[in-house]
């Protein structure tokens, strides 16, 4: 992280402060200090920090109800919040999460812990930054269908029942812009979400692994940001050196979500990276076959081909369910069955009208037939 970054530290006490600080500042970081709760809600307003460690036991607020008001500001909710408590109950984390905290770290912390943690809350800041940035190059139509979408995904994040850790929102707005840039909508992103959960259940798979491919699904193609416009939206067929660029999409979404210790962006990084992988060894970016495509990648192989069928681009109409039913389980010249894990397809077939209810669920209003 560059030394430019700003980190306000939130401690009562002026030793915990100063130990804080003292260990931030050898990170290469500049330091503000608050004492309570009130006195971090102006510093977070007037100093515009990039990173919040915030303490819980505090007179006047505490950092839970601080939390809370930081992230209910427009001004001040794009501010991660590492929460510092002695407490680790079940409990205290549901109440950090419930306020809008983006991270935990637990007393007495180990100074490298606390390192990673503070790098990875800076590089999810630069993230946001970044696409905040980017989204003011965009044209007009494009910024306002941008708010539209990301009020859809903000109410949608209200029904997670506030039990996932912070870092969702702020992948997802980064997701957001990242499907949008290919022309597709927050519905796109609600069906790849509602198909995936669908098979994982049909497959007798655990709930925490449907819980989780449900809100990793829409990551898929995040790496989509870092593919030229030109390629992205060329409303003709691409050329093959065009179309070598549009396949480095799977190894950017890939690098983009490594490394992280959450379990829904670990399986997100898979889905990114394998998700065009086919089961007879001929898809891209590796070639793999059979079981060596991760099982959440080949449930993302048919769902993303699903409702890449149906669905209507600038350079294709869509099809209707029964078309794209033969086609994934038929064959023509833009799928074979032989791309697809045999028993997945086997689900599909099964549950294949789930597929059309989704679909009409939450399609656009020019996409019902």
């Amino acid at each position: 992280m560059s030394e430019q970054n700003k980190i306000l530290l939130v401690d009562d006490e002026e030793i915990n402060r100063n130990l804080l600080k003292n260990l931030c500042q050898k990170m290469g970081y500049q330091c503000l200090t608050a004492a309570n709760g009130r006195e971090a809600l102006a510093a977070a307003s007037s100093l515009d920090p990039d990173l919040i460690v915030m303490d819980v036991l505090m007179p006047e607020m505490d950092g839970f109800e601080a939390t809370r008001i930081l992230k209910n500001d427009p001004a001040t909710a794009h501010i991660p919040v590492i929460i510092v408590t002695a407490a680790s109950s079940r409990e205290e984390r549901l109440k950090g999460i419930a306020s809008g905290a983006n991270d935990f770290i637990i007393k007495p912390f180990d100074w490298q812990e606390l390192s990673l943690r503070i790098k990875n809350s800076l590089s999810v800041k630069e993230y946001h930054d970044f696409l905040k940035d980017y989204s003011r190059t965009l044209e007009q139509q494009v910024q306002e269908r941008t708010v539209k979408l990301e009020k859809a995904l903000s109410q949608r994040d209200q029904a997670f029942d506030k039990i996932k850790d912070g870092y969702i929102d702020t992948i997802f707005r980064l997701t957001l812009a990242a499907e949008y840039k290919d022309g597709h909508t927050g519905n796109h992103i609600r069906r790849t979400s509602h198909y995936a959960k669908a098979l994982a259940l049909e497959l007798g798979l655990d709930k925490e692994f449907v819980d989780t491919i449900y809100y990793a699904m829409p990551m898929h193609d995040i790496g989509k940001v870092g593919i030229p416009d030109a390629i992205l939206l060329k409303p003709g067929p691409l050329t093959s050196e065009e179309w070598t660029v549009m396949k480095g999409h799977t190894t950017i979404g890939g690098r983009i979500l490594t490394g992280s210790q959450s379990k829904i962006l670990e399986l997100a990084q898979q889905i990114a990276l394998t998700h065009h992988e086919r089961w007879d060894g001929s898809g891209y970016p590796q070639q793999l076959a059979g079981e060596q495509i991760p099982l959440a990648g080949r449930i993302a192989s048919v769902v993303d081909q699903y409702d890449a069928i149906r669905s209507r681009r600038t350079y294709k109409s869509g099809m209707d369910h029964r078309q794209t039913l033969n086609i994934l389980t038929e064959g023509d010249y833009r799928s074979h069955p032989g791309h697809f894990d045999p028993g997945i397809i086997e689900v599909f077939r099964k549950r294949h009208l789930a597929f059309e209810e989704i679909y009409k669920t939450h399609a656009e209003p020019e996409e019902i037939e």
